[in-house]
């Protein structure tokens, strides 16, 4: 498995994961503004060979890094991919100064909330009616770098 710089060539890939992932995906223009227009984001992807199976997001403004997004393929999940990413997001992070980092994640989330636990993650608080698919809640978790 290879960890690299998301790049436009990925959008494809990052698409299928995207629509297997969420309920709510981002559409193909959002990343691409995000890895060629947004110089606050900085986006992963992990590849098996010449497979996409996986990638993260972080926006990095000042001190502070925000998870946006992290997904991997139904095939490749439970084999520490998304720890992996979310290892060298915040390996990354760290470099350029950021001190805190963020994220939500859905109250449901069971699996994402004990990786992210796992990874030093504590819980913040909750944003009421955060995703608009079903107005579930979000459990903000938040981590010192």
């Amino acid at each position: 498995m290879e960890i690299r710089f998301m790049t436009v060539d990925d959008l494809d890939a990052v698409m299928e994961i995207e629509h297997r992932s969420f309920s709510i995906p981002w559409s193909r223009e959002a990343f691409y503004n995000e890895i060629e227009q947004n110089h606050l984001s900085t986006y992963l992807v992990v590849e098996d060979g010449e497979r996409v199976a996986g990638y993260c997001g972080v926006w990095l403004v000042v001190d502070e890094a925000h998870i946006t997004n992290v997904a991997v393929l139904p095939d490749y999940r439970g084999q520490g991919l998304g720890e992996a990413l979310m290892q060298r997001i915040m390996k990354i992070a760290k470099e350029v100064g950021a001190r805190v980092m963020t994220l939500e994640v859905r109250v449901s989330n069971k699996a994402a909330q004990g990786l992210y636990r796992k990874m030093g993650f504590q819980d913040g608080g909750i944003r009421k009616r955060y995703y608009s698919d079903n107005q579930e809640d979000a459990l903000v978790m938040w981590v010192n770098l």
